[in-house]
């Protein structure tokens, strides 16, 4: 083989150390780094339907022969009861019963005004009801009530544009309940709020059944306490979010479960946003939110070499977008389609997400065991202020700046495919700053990601993995492929990259370039000067067998391998396109 051909390869140890040499000197930081939370401060808990729905919740509801009718027509309401106190177009339901609605009306309303004990059913059965200036169905007191949709009927509830003080309560929807409230049945309901939101409730809003179409110029689904939903077919247009749960006065309060639904979703605001908590079993999610990933908020890059602006030597750097100081929160609109400020567990489900900011968002930790992602992101794909853990699921990230980011990044199962306009996986030592307030004061090099499992399957502008802090490889099947282009780097940490098991391909740049500094399974770490995308690499022991073969489908100057079949010491053949040569493995 003529040598002139071989390639300008250079032994991992001298280019891990040429890369170093425009970084800040790396330090011991044991004594001040941030722990990564345990796996049980991750998971919220496991969580079944008994413990988030009653049995009249979930149950379909029988005529017993003593239910109320309340029929609607030209001449206004007509009841079969006391209990009903008619006044014009409005009533009044004063007892416990179930009140069986028929018929429209025009310019009406039903309100609820029953003893704290009382457990109310309403049945829409072919009921539409229409107010210009108030709530079609207002739940002034009870204990609980229950809207079901009777079999194969269709209703409507409609408001005006704005809403007249009746009382004390300030009633801004459609359907507005203090009391604890229950959708159900197996009909449909269709509810527009052109001033308001679609459904509110001060309590727990729970939905076990029924189809829903609701257009509204603020929240669809708003919450106090919590929004619990077992089955349904939503269908939501909204000026804010779609489903909105928050409470400051109790600690937990403010929470998101869901064990099933078909959820559709076009919000100017986020798709589902929990104060406290989010819990998903199952469902379907489409979700597009603040006008998709094409109105998302402009990225700098600046890929210009060392110490350029906003990644100062190389690392951290300002939040995308904005300096410092210039955009407060109550200034921004949230526009990510799965938000929350407490823990995020995803354990199953089918998503398709396109949102203007992050696909799914958590100012805690977020746990994904299950599901499958296809999301479009004009921020990050995943990111958590803590620890996000990966250990099932398909994720597949088409468009983001950032694929997947969190303080601490676990992947130990599960396939991710991401596509990112800046870094695939990064350790973020700070918080997002377009989210919920998160926790202040974390270094540029407390974070860590650790990759035990799974397939990673990472095309990045920037870094394809980015640890300020430690990077670990334990095992799983990753792919990273990034560009040739100024500070960017195939891998890029401040502390230790370490290479224990698993199969790792790198690509990429190799001004800035970096490579595992601690290994107990052999690394080929060479610099291949400008190769073309789709150049094809070759890895083959002493003996032919070949270990490696693999196309980046970006340009790249840098290639980096380790595998279980690579053994330190020992000599192997690289081949990038028509060029070779033997290294030997460290």
């Amino acid at each position: 083989m003529k040598k002139s051909y071989l390639l300008s390869l250079c032994l991992v140890l001298i280019l891990a150390l040429s890369a170093c040499s425009s970084k800040e000197p790396v330090s011991d930081t044991s004594s001040g780094t941030t722990e990564a939370p345990s796996t049980s401060s991750v998971v919220h808990g496991s969580i079944s339907p008994e413990d988030m729905f009653s049995e009249k919740d979930l149950q379909a509801d029988t005529e017993d022969g003593t239910a109320v009718y309340l029929s609607f027509g030209e001449n206004g309401i007509s009841s079969t009861s006391d209990s009903v106190m008619i006044s014009g177009t409005n009533a009044v339901l004063t007892e416990e019963a179930t009140y069986i609605l028929t018929g429209t009306l025009e310019n009406g309303s039903i309100t609820v005004d029953a003893p704290d004990s009382a457990k109310l059913t309403l049945v829409l059965s072919g009921a539409n009801i229409s107010c210009s200036d108030f709530a079609p169905i207002y739940v002034k007191n009870a204990d609980k009530v229950f809207i079901t949709l009777a079999k194969a009927t269709e209703n409507s509830l409609t408001a005006g544009e704005s809403f007249a003080l009746r009382d004390e309560n300030k009633v801004d929807a459609a359907i507005f309940s203090k009391a604890d409230l229950t959708l159900k049945g197996e009909g449909s309901l269709a509810v527009s709020s052109p001033g308001g939101h679609g459904v509110t409730c001060k309590d727990d809003l729970v939905i076990s059944g029924g189809s829903y179409t609701i257009t509204a110029a603020a929240h669809g689904l708003d919450a106090n306490d919590s929004i619990r939903i077992a089955a349904g077919e939503l269908d939501i247009s909204s000026g804010k979010d779609a489903l909105h749960a928050e409470n400051s006065d109790g600690a937990g309060l403010g929470f998101i479960y869901i064990s099933g639904v078909s959820l559709t979703a076009v919000t100017e605001g986020d798709g589902i946003s929990a104060g406290s908590w989010l819990y998903i079993e199952n469902g379907s999610f489409s979700l597009n939110c603040g006008g998709g990933y094409e109105n998302g908020e402009a990225h700098t890059e600046s890929f210009g070499g060392p110490g350029g602006m906003g990644r100062p030597g190389g690392h951290g750097g300002f939040a995308p977008g904005s300096l410092p100081g210039t955009q407060t929160e109550e200034d921004a609109v949230s526009t990510k389609a799965l938000k929350a400020a407490g823990n995020v567990t995803l354990a199953g489900g089918s998503y398709s997400l396109n949102s203007a900011d992050d696909g799914v968002h958590s100012n805690s930790h977020i746990d994904l065991s299950g599901g499958v992602f296809d999301i479009l992101t004009g921020d990050d794909g995943f990111h958590a202020d803590g620890t996000l853990r990966v250990s099932g699921g398909e994720i597949t990230v088409r468009q983001s700046y950032e694929g997947l980011e969190a303080l601490h990044l676990l992947f130990s199962g599960g396939k991710a495919k991401l596509v990112c306009s800046d870094d695939g996986l990064n350790a973020a030592g700070g918080t997002d700053q377009s989210g919920f307030r998160g926790t202040p004061g974390l270094g540029a090099s407390d974070g860590s990601i650790v990759i035990s499992g799974g397939e990673l399957d990472i095309t990045a502008s920037g870094d394809g993995i980015d640890a300020n802090g430690t990077l670990e490889i334990s095992g799983g099947y990753t792919t990273v492929c990034g560009p040739t282009q100024g500070d960017t780097a195939t891998l890029d940490f401040d502390v230790s990259a370490t290479v224990s098991g698993g199969t790792f391909i790198g690509t990429g740049a190799s001004g800035m370039a970096q490579s595992f500094t601690h290994t107990s399974q052999g690394v080929i770490a060479v610099s291949v000067g400008n190769q073309a995308q789709n150049t094809p690499i070759t890895l083959s022991d002493k003996n032919g067998n070949l270990i490696i073969s693999h196309s980046p489908v970006l340009s790249f100057g840098v290639v980096i391998l380790s595998s279980p079949d690579i053994v330190i010491g020992e000599t192997y053949l690289i081949t990038v396109g028509s060029a070779s040569g033997e290294f030997e493995a460290y």
